[in-house]
């Protein structure tokens, strides 16, 4: 697939945003979302950074406005830097794609992320607990 940049520069429309998590539990959303794609909608592209301490998923734009999951954050890109085929501008030389663009979908629905994020934490604490 070739480097395009995100956003109206390529054609698709606005950036998307981007949504970071710890990644235990990023990962644990990943399972999830995967498993439950038969009916539903899949996982987009996935980041994670060079220190291994989060993952982030790619979002609609606008998602930013209203989102509001502890223990998260989700931020505007307006695309600045993102290409498809290389982690985004300014980023660690070791971040990179867990999950790349032309391996998912265009982007991971919200609601979607939202309600695996929740279920993940529920698994972790639950495992914690376990010890």
């Amino acid at each position: 697939m070739e480097n395009s940049t995100l956003g109206t520069a390529s054609g698709r429309g606005a950036a998307p945003d981007l949504v970071t998590v710890p990644t235990r539990q990023g990962l644990e959303a990943v399972d999830i979302i995967r498993r439950a794609a038969v009916s539903a909608a899949g996982v987009g592209p996935v980041l994670h950074d060079g220190s291994g301490d989060t993952l982030g998923f790619l979002v609609p734009p606008g998602t930013a406005d209203a989102w509001d999951l502890p223990g998260s954050a989700c931020t505007q890109t307006n695309g600045r830097g993102m290409r498809f085929g290389e982690p985004p501008a300014g980023s660690s030389p070791s971040t990179g794609w867990l999950l790349p663009p032309e391996a998912g979908d265009p982007v991971t629905d919200p609601e979607v992320l939202r309600a695996a994020l929740g279920e993940a934490a529920r698994l972790i604490e639950a495992a914690d607990n376990c010890r």
